[in-house]
């Protein structure tokens, strides 16, 4: 193990500046999305409620298009170590042709039948009128965002993390500056709430796609080839569907199993200030974790890279040092969120938030778990989708990814929550179950050594 963990001298810098950018860019992210949640919130907890519900269909998309994404790194990762740029393009086709598409129906979808999909997730008659007007509008974002993010994402699996830096920071000040002046009606524009949000979103999303349209026709590192874009052949569309599918079956599944989370708090008694305190735990997770979970993304480009390099010697060397790393980083990210817990929650962020003293109370709850598991959640996940995932290994990480949540964690969530009536303290715990699974399982599959496969080809026409 110690072996293992001892890498070339070099090793762990050269990671740690490729997670760098990386983490800023999680970091520009997740921010953004608390910034959202407290314009939202000064409105008032139902108005939170609301978006949170409406923003539950799209989380579903959004994390198939995560799963694009994460089967074109796959593949791009491992062409990149062989130097083929030629495939990269085509491999980038067809993650434009499956991301787009899907995110275009089902904003249409949500678009003409926001009130029926809302009223199927709560039976709070209060919080559907409000959610409806910012689900209409925010849907077509997503559309926008599926090309930025396929962009991004291939540029990321050829060691160029700075580009999503820049986009991205663009975007989040683009949205932030645009939710002051629309929610709250500033420089003579009118107080438009809640949809004045989801506009704000959706201008940032489309300034994402004009930037990269520009940097994407001067790009030296993956010069634009529109005929292998427009037509990526059928060698690497059957390629893709064989290994990309497992990774966008395994987020629309995840993000399926995970929507009903929300779904089971909406119809628990005192359903309001439970999603409130739902959505504030998340992000404060979510901001706390960048730098973990940047660990995970960096593995797979780097796995990637030294499989289609032809250096399979090197692999699971390399893996335990990266598992590792995010171990360590977990536990680093744990601490930090303790201190959060005890120091800033209650006297600065929930009155932030102006949540009141029974939200408070179960987002304290929550975020105490968080710190306990957090450390577990990042390790699974360095495992899975970075290591295992860039190693080409997409149908084992699948079926422990779902395994853990359809098994698990949705079950014994929704016997405590909807049959037994437990409180939510019973139930958060029961939804954090599944990470030991994971990472029990996770281990297991990486000391096999069956996860390290080449999925590219010598040449393609």
């Amino acid at each position: 193990m110690l072996t293992a963990i001892k890498q070339p001298k070099g090793f762990y810098k050269t990671t740690l500046l490729l997670m760098l950018p990386i983490v800023l860019q999680n970091m520009i992210t997740q921010t953004v999305a608390l910034a959202d949640t407290f314009m939202v919130g000064v409105l008032g907890e139902e108005f939170l409620a609301a978006v949170t519900l409406a923003n539950t269909p799209f989380f579903i998309v959004m994390l198939i298009t995560f799963g694009v994404q994460g089967g074109v790194s796959v593949m791009v990762s491992q062409y990149w170590g062989k130097g083929d740029t030629r495939a990269i393009n085509r491999i980038m086709g067809m993650g434009l042709y499956v991301s787009v598409t899907f995110c275009l129906i089902t904003s249409v979808a949500m678009f003409l039948f926001s009130e029926q999909v809302l009223g199927a997730l709560t039976d709070n008659l209060e919080l559907i009128p409000l959610g409806c007007g910012y689900a209409r509008i925010v849907g077509f974002s997503y559309v926008f965002s599926a090309i930025s993010g396929v962009y991004i994402g291939t540029q990321r699996s050829m060691e160029n993390t700075k580009l999503g830096v820049i986009v991205l920071s663009t975007s989040a000040l683009t949205n932030v500056f645009l939710n002051w002046v629309l929610i709250f009606g500033k420089l003579g524009m009118p107080a438009m709430g809640v949809e004045g949000a989801a506009l704000a979103t959706l201008i940032a999303r489309v300034a994402e796609v004009v930037i990269i349209a520009v940097y994407a026709l001067r790009s030296k590192r993956l010069p634009l080839e529109p005929r292998l874009i427009l037509r990526p052949g059928g060698i690497i569309t059957r390629d893709f569907f064989k290994y990309a599918s497992p990774v966008v079956l395994n987020e629309a599944l995840w993000s399926l199993g995970t929507s009903t989370f929300p779904v089971i708090m909406g119809h628990m008694e005192g359903s309001t200030q439970i999603l409130a305190a739902f959505t504030i735990a998340g992000n404060l997770e979510r901001i706390f974790t960048t730098a973990v979970f940047a660990v995970g993304s960096a593995a797979s480009v780097i796995i990637g890279r030294e499989i289609g390099a032809g250096r399979r010697e090197s692999v699971y060397k390399v893996g335990v040092s990266l598992a590792f790393l995010g171990f360590v980083m977990g536990l680093v990210a744990a601490a930090l969120f303790f201190l959060l817990r005890f120091f800033l929650l209650a006297p600065v962020i929930f009155p932030l938030f102006k949540l009141s003293a029974e939200a408070g109370g179960i987002a304290t709850t929550m975020v105490t778990i968080l710190c306990m598991v957090v450390p577990i959640r990042t390790l699974a996940f360095t495992l899975l989708i970075g290591i295992l995932r860039g190693g080409g290994d997409a149908k084992a990480v699948m079926l422990l990814d779902l395994g853990g949540l359809y098994l698990i964690s949705i079950p014994a969530a929704a016997i405590t929550g909807l049959v037994l009536k437990s409180g939510i303290t019973v139930v958060y715990l029961c939804i954090c179950a599944e990470e030991i699974f994971k990472v029990t399982a996770g281990i297991l599959r990486f000391r096999s050594k069956r996860w390290i496969n080449d999925v590219t080809r010598e040449q393609i026409e």
